[in-house]
């Protein structure tokens, strides 16, 4: 629905502040503001205009977050049914035809989809809502309601305990926004089961994200008769269990949490694979670094066909970049003197603050200190249900490489 805004208060942007808002950044922070017409009430719909009163578009208003506004789109059009629609209808397209044989998926996820604050993913018939912005939240049984048309969903959770909820002055909320759900959700991706947690899982129950690149690191051991796979930091097995069924003789997974390993246990029995996968609860860097110890004059044999590392995100914000560095540059040295001559490093980076060439550049620090000369075969990224604007470079958090040994 069209409507006019001339009611709605008005955000004015100081003179140099408009080109990030017109190129299609959606966050106008308290800084770029040179006057607001009157009080506009925190979480209500504002319109945004430059310094010279050229009208940019709407957005969510909100005093207690440093992203004073978070905007809409730039037409005039009120966030209604129809809107939420609109963007839904929009984003279920770009899924089935990226990924048509998916039945778990992130179907919204925030500014990827020009619905900042808002995300929604989809676990088999289940819903789990996050809404990381007041305007959002305040609006989330409107977007239940139209979620529940589209996808008629067995039940919606709401998953809002986040920590970047307080930035916005809201407080955790977790419960069940429609139907009933008791226990684990069952969740095939890529033709393997799991059974996730979603009341308690990391994120809204599992990494979504990454649902594209298990298939493609599972073409990597595929392509290796017989391989050792060592899967490091491996949650509840989603690179393991695609591994084993892609043919690696043995799987070996290193997770600290004994809840995931339990899980991924479970995970391995559920699809048939317990015979080829062993699971085993330690600290990454102490195990890589027990394993690639030696004693003077004692020499390492490697012991693996394919390395996977995917570590959680190492960095919080830009002052804790130079530790994250030194973490992976840690992983990686340790990784590659146990992978043996032409095998295969599948390794990824979720740290937002650690750009794709950084990370690349940290990795062939770790691979000159091994005194291994490295072949780049794959570059990754996070899966097509996690749209990525490069105009929005908060979009893109996920890279990953796989590089092969050259000897």
């Amino acid at each position: 629905m069209t409507q006019a805004v001339e009611g709605w208060p008005t955000v004015w942007l100081k003179a140099g502040e408009a080109d990030r808002v017109v190129a299609g950044h959606p966050w106008v922070y308290a800084g770029s503001i040179l006057r607001v017409s009157r009080a506009p009430a925190d979480g209500d719909v504002v319109q945004v205009k430059d310094h010279r009163q050229r009208f940019l578009g709407l957005g969510f208003f909100n005093s207690r977050s440093k992203i004073h506004v978070r905007m809409l789109g730039a037409d005039r059009r009120e966030p209604d049914r129809a809107f939420f629609k609109e963007r839904l209808e929009t984003a279920l397209a770009l899924r089935r035809r990226r990924m048509p044989e998916a039945t778990s998926y992130r179907v919204l996820n925030a500014e990827g989809d020009l619905l900042s604050g808002l995300i929604v993913d989809k676990y088999g018939d289940v819903l789990v809502l996050q809404t990381s912005s007041l305007g959002m939240d305040r609006r989330k049984s409107l977007i239940a309601e139209v979620l529940i048309e589209a996808l008629a969903p067995r039940a919606i959770l709401e998953r809002n305990d986040i920590s970047s909820r307080k930035f916005e002055g809201l407080p955790e909320a977790n419960g069940v926004l429609h139907g009933a759900i008791e226990g684990p959700v069952d969740v095939v991706l890529n033709g393997l089961k799991f059974q996730v947690d979603l009341t308690g899982g990391h994120k809204t129950g599992f990494y979504l994200d990454q649902q594209s690149n298990y298939a493609r690191v599972a073409e990597l051991a595929a392509g290796i008769p017989g391989a050792r796979v060592l899967d490091c930091f491996g949650f509840t097995g989603g690179f393991a269990l695609h591994a084993a069924r892609a043919g690696a003789a043995q799987v070996h997974s290193v997770e600290q949490s004994e809840e995931a390993v339990a899980a991924a246990r479970r995970h391995a029995a559920l699809n048939g694979l317990s015979d080829r996968c062993t699971f085993e609860a330690a600290n990454v860097f102490d195990w890589l670094k027990a394993r690639s110890a030696t004693a003077p004059h004692e020499k390492l044999i490697p012991q693996f066909d394919l390395i996977i590392l995917d570590p959680p995100s190492f960095t919080r914000n830009r002052s804790s970049v130079p530790d994250a560095l030194r973490g992976y540059k840690e992983i990686h040295l340790r990784a590659l003197k146990l992978l043996r001559p032409g095998g295969v490093l599948a390794t990824f980076c979720c740290s937002h603050h650690v750009d794709a060439v950084t990370f690349q550049d940290v990795i062939l620090a770790a691979a000159f200190d091994a005194r291994r000369l490295l072949r780049r075969t794959a570059i990754f990224t996070q899966g097509p249900d996690h749209p990525v604007l490069p105009v929005v470079p908060e979009t893109e958090y996920l890279k990953g490489y796989a590089f092969e040994w050259v000897r």
